[in-house]
């Protein structure tokens, strides 16, 4: 869970004030600080030609991640492991099963000591409790 400090605050602020976007939800995902902006703003929040998340990763002197949230929970997994190539994701039973193109798509969905894979539960829990 994130405590929104004024630093942080003073962060999200800057980025939407950049992107012209509004910021949904801020957390760290692969140790990235990840920005979840409104569906269908994700291209405005880039910029043209990544201008935007270029811009900011130099104020904030680090990469960042910028994710679209979505209602459909698959779509928004496939958004959230972005840009992971995702071949096929099915939901049977509130067991979701993602399949890759090869095994170093599987081991980096994974992560090490499964690290990714609880990271990306966990997100996705917070937004689908029913899973």
């Amino acid at each position: 869970m994130i405590k929104y400090d004024t630093d942080l605050i003073r962060q999200i602020n800057l980025f939407e004030k950049i992107t012209g976007t509004q910021v949904k939800e801020f957390f760290t995902f692969k140790d990235k600080p990840t920005y979840m902006v409104q569906p269908g703003q994700l291209t405005k929040a880039l910029g043209k030609n990544k201008a935007n998340l270029l811009k900011l990763e130099k104020l904030f002197q680090r990469p960042i991640r910028i994710i679209e949230f979505n209602e459909d929970m698959l779509n928004f997994i496939i958004n959230l492991i972005a840009p992971l190539k995702v071949v096929k994701i099915t939901d049977e039973e509130d067991i979701v099963t993602i399949v890759g193109p090869d095994t170093k798509t599987k081991g980096l969905m994974i992560g090490s000591k499964a690290k990714n894979l609880r990271e990306t539960e966990e997100i996705v829990k917070k937004y689908f409790p029913a899973l």
